[in-house]
């Protein structure tokens, strides 16, 4: 199964801000297809040296794809997980490594899990109203979630989690449409949040903020970026780096605050942020809202030697 076409975003950035070097270790906690991965392995063999990726993705679709490419193009560097970047941790012990050069994180949803309808997460096309993550882990689905919550709940997780201004309206008319059969496809839902919301709102269709939440709500975004962020920072030897790609305001806050307060403790020096340029949000409109925050790591519990360090 050959990956599906994704383009990874602010990927010059990425390099210049995580600065690969020979023989350099990537902890990549998003693999998605490999893109930023694929990217870093070219720059350290630029550099003198085939690096090495630990790669953990929770969808085992997109982690295969990745592993597919990746050891075609740099056969043995890869070292997949298949789980949360909150187990970064486990995943650095088990390439038998004590910490890694540089660690990256890509919060968006990846092209594959969009442009595939049965996954649920998007409503240009029909689809169950599935969207986790990892499917075979179980858990609640948004179609689970939708006819479950009441109006109350409804309308808290579309205004925390997606900041929906008609949120309570929204979450009135689900409640009242459910009455005549449950939800279960991507479409019925997009149509009645869009009734309920109003017309399209510039570039964003009606759907587009409800479809958010019910996402980070499923996959306990926040909470796992909330806990994953010390965990892969601690992953990161003194003198590494740590990017965070993001793409709506409640996860960048998250990472700003974490980057902000690891400063004011000495910890961390905090780079300069980026965004796309004209250029790559023209060629690529899915990168129009991300931004890469990254910082050096200037302490840590230990300062094992490591990747390019490494004897």
């Amino acid at each position: 199964m050959m990956p599906t076409a994704h383009v990874p975003v602010l990927l010059e950035e990425v390099l210049e801000a995580l600065q690969p070097g020979p023989r350099a270790v990537l902890l990549d906690g998003t693999l998605g297809v490999g893109g930023h991965s694929s990217a870093w392995l070219r720059a350290t063999v630029d550099a003198g040296e085939a690096g090495r990726v630990v790669g953990a993705d929770r969808d085992a679709v997109v982690l295969a794809q990745a592993s597919e490419r990746l050891d075609a193009e740099f056969p043995g560097a890869l070292h997949a997980h298949h789980g949360s970047y909150e187990e970064a941790a486990e995943a650095v012990r088990a390439a038998d490594l004590p910490s890694v050069d540089a660690a990256l994180l890509d919060l968006g949803v990846s092209s594959v899990q969009l442009d595939q309808a049965e996954r649920g997460f998007s409503f240009r096309a029909p689809g169950p109203l599935d969207m986790r993550m990892d499917p075979g882990s179980g858990g609640e689905t948004a179609a689970d979630l939708v006819n479950a919550r009441d109006e109350d709940e409804l309308a808290d997780v579309f205004t925390r989690f997606g900041e929906e201004p008609a949120a309570r309206r929204v979450a009135r008319a689900i409640v009242s449409e459910r009455r005549t059969a449950p939800f279960r496809d991507t479409l019925r839902l997009a149509e009645c949040v869009a009734r309920a919301a109003g017309g399209r709102r510039g570039r964003l269709h009606p759907a587009t903020r409800v479809f958010q939440a019910l996402r980070i709500a499923v996959n306990d975004e926040l909470g796992r970026l909330e806990r994953g962020l010390p965990a892969v920072a601690d992953c990161v030897h003194p003198g590494g780096r740590m990017g965070v790609i993001t793409f709506h305001r409640l996860e960048d806050r998250l990472v700003k605050d974490f980057f902000r307060a690891g400063k004011r403790g000495g910890r961390f020096r905090v780079l300069p942020d980026r965004t796309p340029t004209g250029g790559e949000r023209g060629r690529n409109p899915r990168s129009r809202s991300a931004r890469l925050r990254a910082v050096e790591v200037l302490t840590g519990s230990e300062t094992p030697a490591t990747g390019r360090d490494a004897a």
